[in-house]
């Protein structure tokens, strides 16, 4: 084996891509049962990062084990091609979709210009996660632009609409000023904001009325004060909330007047305003549904309304309502039947006819609009605050509420919310923790907005009544038309058509201009992948399998996580996956994001330039992904120096076989050394741990047990140990052969083990063992050992007997007394089974501690600086080692008494003179 993986990674890569790996793995588990694995895709556009690489090798480890676990594990890798930061970027290149000044391209142009763009973008990132080693159908991966899975995508969403899932409203969205559309849920990230916050009055409209319901005589002058972060939505006020339970005062402020407020918040809000108060009177909050309020600067008399969303943790505890500007408001504003009138355009201008601040933008409205409050006397209070609020995660600019016509899946009118969390709980989460989390987000969220305002997307292709804003009553089946047309030659099907190609009347209805959301596009990934990747998987009803597991980062509860588990309820009334793993974000050592101006930035590309891409998988193994994952290049050094202990290891046992042909030289287990039959049981042993570490997906265990396995139970005993029978033994005598016989079965467990992690060194390895090695490693199950016999022999109080010995070698090594332990003798002292067991080792105990002699003698014969060792039974043994002051043998190295005994090898020891010249040295235990 050669080492310079960064040299030899590309070569070996090349290999199997002339060679077709892929390929041939997935011939050679023809016929196991399925693993399904659905792979999220990254988005197509710019270069992979570091967490792209965690991303990547955690599946392909993943799908590695499941091939050891015997099962048939394709990776058919999958790139996300529409939406936005791909127009963005093309329109950098050719500009805007339109005409005049501010386009230069029409939009059929523009999504062929887009499709060149992401097809360059696969091309880089794929060239990127091949260097990796992850094996995949990389000739062949998903594409979301693919004709076909388009296609299927517009299937999917016409069995959704027979399901009864889609509805047209007119419902505020979260909405993107630079983007110009509508957001998902998951593409909205919360940021600290300073807004203005205002205490507004809107004076009573009847205040005879209102001093009834508080029992009082008079009332008048009074207003109902309601407080916002967001004075631009005022101009779309169409009502005040109470919330029915709490007590609400009518109070007389020395400088604010007289008001109402929340009876709790009295004397905070005076402490806020700096203003002295008194208390008239008190009234529930059902006592003031139906009052009535003029609003402050428009000609507009509003009521006052009761919701469960009004509370005491800020404000006044009464809450200005704009059902066009909130998802609340629209909820408690529907069921009041409240107009949702949304004053803004598209473009976040007031349209002509918005009070007080028509034509004006909304980021420059608050100016006039609190200048107008202040010259009314209906301002009461401002104050600036910092606060969180919702930002585009694309542009980092804070987004609006807008009320806009929309298409949306609905969560609750056919009982989606309720089957998806059903689905949740039947799903087994890893870390369980996201368990807890997607319950949380999709128990609250509210209908999924899948309209999306774009030029480069899939379309929503479909017919909505002019006058009633409904869906064609055949919309299913026209959608599987467009499907059908879509697939045979692609999305101008559909966007170059007219309402007459598909027999509609267009004075009913009118063709759909929007897309529909990417998440939508991902999201459908669980049907689209089989019907356009390997439709002869999809059952009798052209449904696909469903998936052993699903992996991502943490963000994707709210992502691609939801947007399949939704999708795959609404189409067939289940979960798309049965696990789900998670993996934390990449963070440098002190737990700070990467970032280039940090300069804590590490590309996979430099690390596989550098050190190789296996150190970059093992530090992936190695890292605990259930949380954020460290790496800075001190963490990948150290990985470096972990891989080279294993990898010396596997050369340690290349390097047994060069004269060992397993069909002639095998050793039958009852016939091996005891030591090598229980190296053996061992390594089974480990075996089993590593199938359930993997199993469990938990590769950091894997890691941990590899690397100490390489380091401690082989390369710190048992390699050490077999040193002398390797090098001194007859070659094909039994003993040397029963050494080799338990390597190679170690061997061939070991590369299997590090097979789904270190790929590349695995597949070096299992090209260099012996025999035959037509089918490659990436294919193999576990490794069947060979059964051995049980043994009398308590290697746990060898070892521990052993591990006290090397300290007292180490302190006489220190003191000059001994430059090994050949150079030393041991002496142990024990009565009953223990020296009984020591003593059964006769002469070959000395190979145990790798000592030029060994020897036991009752315990009464102790002297006082003898070393005691407890053992897990409860008996005690002591030992003492010493030098030697024996002759060295120049073969072996061994000083014993009977070199120089034969007048024919004055130099040599009893044992090497027999291993030479004789029947050579019989071996029963070490």
């Amino acid at each position: 084996m050669q080492a310079n993986l960064a040299k030899r990674e590309p070569e070996t890569l090349a290999r199997w891509l002339a060679e077709d790996l892929y390929g041939q793995i997935q011939q050679a588990t023809a016929g196991r049962p399925k693993f399904w694995f659905v792979d999220g895709p990254p988005y197509a556009n710019g270069d992979i990062h570091i967490g792209h690489a965690v991303n990547k090798v955690l599946k392909d480890m993943i799908v590695k084990a499941a091939r050891l676990d015997g099962f048939d594990a394709g990776f058919v890798p999958g790139w996300d091609c529409h939406g936005l930061p791909i127009e963005l970027q093309v329109e950098k290149k050719v500009g805007k979709v339109g005409s005049g000044e501010e386009g230069r391209i029409d939009a059929k142009t523009f999504r062929e210009k887009c499709r060149e763009y992401a097809g360059e973008q696969v091309e880089r990132q794929r060239d990127d996660f091949k260097r990796l080693g992850v094996l995949a159908d990389w000739d062949r991966p998903y594409l979301t632009m693919r004709p076909a899975y388009e296609a299927e995508q517009l299937r999917v969403l016409a069995q959704i609409i027979d399901n009864g899932h889609v509805v047209r409203g007119f419902k505020p969205v979260h909405w993107c000023l630079d983007c110009g559309s509508s957001l998902a849920e998951a593409e909205v990230e919360y940021q600290d904001k300073q807004s203005s916050a205002v205490d507004v009055k809107f004076a009573a409209a009847d205040p005879a009325d209102l001093a009834r319901r508080f029992g009082i005589a008079d009332a008048s002058g009074a207003a109902f004060v309601i407080w916002t972060t967001t004075p631009w939505t005022l101009p779309a006020n169409q009502a005040i909330a109470a919330n029915m339970e709490l007590d609400y005062a009518l109070v007389d402020f020395v400088k604010a007047g007289r008001v109402v407020i929340a009876a709790e918040l009295v004397e905070a809000t005076a402490k806020r305003w700096q203003d002295q108060a008194t208390v008239l009177a008190t009234n529930k909050g059902e006592a003031l549904e139906g009052a009535k309020a003029r609003h402050p600067f428009a000609e507009r008399v509003v009521p006052l309304i009761l919701g469960e969303h009004v509370t005491l943790e800020a404000g006044t505890g009464l809450v200005h309502t704009a059902p066009a500007h909130g998802v609340e408001d629209y909820a408690v504003g529907k069921r009041y039947q409240l107009a949702v009138d949304n004053p803004v355009a598209s473009n976040g201008v007031f349209l002509a006819g918005a009070p007080l601040v028509a034509g004006q933008h909304v980021r420059k409205a608050e100016g006039p609009i609190i200048e107008a409050l202040q010259a009314s006397g209906a301002l009461v209070h401002l104050a600036t605050i910092t606060h969180s609020y919702p930002h585009c995660w694309r542009h980092k600019t804070p987004l609006i509420f807008r009320a806009t016509p929309q298409w949306f899946v609905a969560m609750d009118k056919q009982g989606l919310r309720s089957d998806a969390l059903q689905a949740i709980a039947a799903t087994d989460w890893i870390p369980d923790w996201g368990e807890n989390r997607i319950r949380e987000m999709v128990a609250g969220r509210p209908d999924w907005c899948i309209s999306r305002q774009r030029y480069w997307g899939v379309p929503l292709a479909v017919f909505t009544d002019r006058e009633k804003q409904e869906l064609h009553p055949d919309t299913a089946s026209l959608l599987r038309r467009v499907a059908d047309r879509v697939e045979a030659d692609g999305l101008e099907a559909w966007f170059g058509s007219t309402p007459g190609d598909w027999g509609i009347d267009d004075t009913i209805y009118e063709k759909g201009t929007d897309t529909l959301d990417v998440w939508f596009d991902s999201g459908v990934a669980h049907q689209c992948v089989f019907k356009s990747m390997l439709p002869e998987q999809l059952d009798a009803n052209g449904l696909a399998p469903q998936a052993d597991i699903y992996l991502e980062g943490s963000d994707q509860h709210r992502g691609w996580f939801q947007s399949s588990l939704l999708t795959s309820v609404a189409m067939r009334g289940r979960s798309p996956y049965k696990q789900v793993l998670t993996h934390g974000f990449t963070v440098d050592e002190q737990g700070r994001k990467m970032s280039k101006s940090l300069g804590n930035v590490v590309a996979p590309q430099q690390v596989t330039r550098t050190l190789g891409a296996d150190v970059l998988r093992l530090w992936v193994a190695a890292s605990d992904y259930s949380g954020e994952i460290a790496i800075s290049d001190k963490l990948l050094a150290r990985m470096a120096d972990a891989y080279r202990r294993i990898r010396n290891t596997a050369r340690y046992l290349l390097g047994s076989f060069k004269d060992f042909d397993p069909s002639t030289d095998l050793v039958a287990p009852d016939q091996l050394v005891a030591v090598d039959a229980w190296a053996i049981a061992q390594a089974v042993a480990l075996q089993d741990e590593l199938k359930a570490a993997y199993g469990r997906r938990e590769f950091h265990l894997v890691y941990h047990k590899l690397h100490n396995y390489c380091v401690t139970d082989l390369g710190g005993l048992y390699l050490d140990i077999l040193k002398d029978r390797l090098y001194t033994l007859p070659k094909a005598s039994l003993a040397r052969r029963s050494a080799q016989t338990a390597l190679l079965h170690i061997a061939e467990a070991l590369v299997r083990w590090i097979a789904p992690i270190l790929s590349y060194t695995a597949d070096e390895i299992w090209r260099m063992l012996p025999g035959d090695r037509s089918v490659t490693v990436f294919a193999q199950p576990w490794y069947a050992f060979p059964a051995v016999p049980a043994t009398t022999i308590d290697w746990q109080a060898l070892k521990a007997v052993r591990e006290q010995v090397k300290k007292q070698l180490e302190e006489l090594r220190v003191a000059a007394q001994i430059g090994s332990g050949l150079n030393a003798k041991v002496t142990l002292y024990a009565d009953g089974p223990v020296a009984n067991m020591f003593a059964d080792l006769g002469g070959e105990l000395r190979f145990w501690f790798i000592t030029s002699g060994a020897a036991v003698l009752p315990l009464a014969e102790k002297p006082a600086q003898a070393v005691e060792t407890a053992l897990d039974g409860g008996e005690r043994i002591y030992s003492l080692a010493s030098a030697s002051g024996d002759p060295k043998c120049e073969r072996c190295w061994h000083q014993r008494a009977d070199v120089g005994q034969h007048a024919a090898h004055p130099t040599l020891c009893d044992r090497c003179i027999s291993n030479l010249d004789g029947d050579g040295e019989l071996r029963r235990y070490v």
